[in-house]
């Protein structure tokens, strides 16, 4: 191989590698933030929102993750994590509310608390996961309002945009959700459904990370076959 293609290879291999670490950059700007991801959005649905945990304050793990459900919301199911306990805390209403089977209720879930049972290191992240059902309000945005606590500090993700202003503005925002017109078939799963839910939405996520990883394995694979080949190269012209 002669000069000019040993740099077009080498020119290659780096920018593959570059643009490898481009998108990783990407992500983690792009979950900058503790966000939800809703695997549904529609009125009237049952929706598996997962709100990621990013990073900690500065250098401090989180020891706490505080979710303040919206007040369209009666309640939330929250989804078992090995890593943190789990506990609801209720609120009185200030007036009894009547629900569409009839039925009428005096309090509500008002927050889930997650307390982890090892501080998470402020370098990783983690996902928790709440079963809700959304409300019918398709065009609205419903906000979450999240206390992370530290080790040393605490984020109080709790900004709400005001009406015309871009989220990105914000320096700590709630984590949202915006509702979608309904089904037309409807929407009507029970608590097997929902933990079917559960299941595949863990699978995905562990798809997305073993497809990382094959990334990055693949990328490393190719700067060192590129640099192998250079040396045999270097090793037979020196002969």
């Amino acid at each position: 191989m002669n000069k000019s293609a040993l740099r077009r290879t080498l020119s290659a291999t780096a920018a593959a590698g570059g643009t490898a670490v481009l998108m990783m950059a990407g992500m983690a700007g792009a979950s900058a933030h503790v966000s939800a991801d809703p695997n549904k959005t529609a009125a009237n649905s049952y929706a598996l929102v997962t709100f990621g945990i990013p990073h900690g304050c500065d250098t401090s793990g989180t020891t706490k993750v505080t979710i303040n459900l919206p007040e369209e919301l009666n309640d939330a199911q929250p989804t078992v994590n090995p890593n943190w306990t789990v506990e609801k805390a209720t609120e009185t209403l200030a007036e009894p509310k009547k629900l569409d089977d009839g039925t009428t209720i005096t309090k509500r879930t008002s927050q889930i608390v997650y307390t982890a049972k090892t501080p998470l290191d402020a370098h990783l992240r983690d996902a928790l996961v709440l079963s809700v059902k959304l409300p019918d309000a398709a065009g609205k945005t419903i906000y979450f309002p999240t206390l992370q606590t530290c080790e040393q500090g605490q984020t109080d993700w709790s900004e709400i945009p005001k009406e015309g202003q871009d989220e990105h503005e914000l320096k700590a925002p709630a984590p949202s959700v915006t509702i979608t017109p309904a089904d037309a078939s409807g929407d009507h799963h029970g608590a097997a459904a929902v933990s079917t839910e559960q299941a595949s939405s863990v699978s995905d996520n562990g798809s997305q990370a073993l497809s990382w990883a094959g990334l990055i394995a693949g990328v490393a694979g190719l700067v060192l076959g590129g640099l192998a080949f250079f040396r045999s190269r270097s090793a037979k012209a020196a002969k």
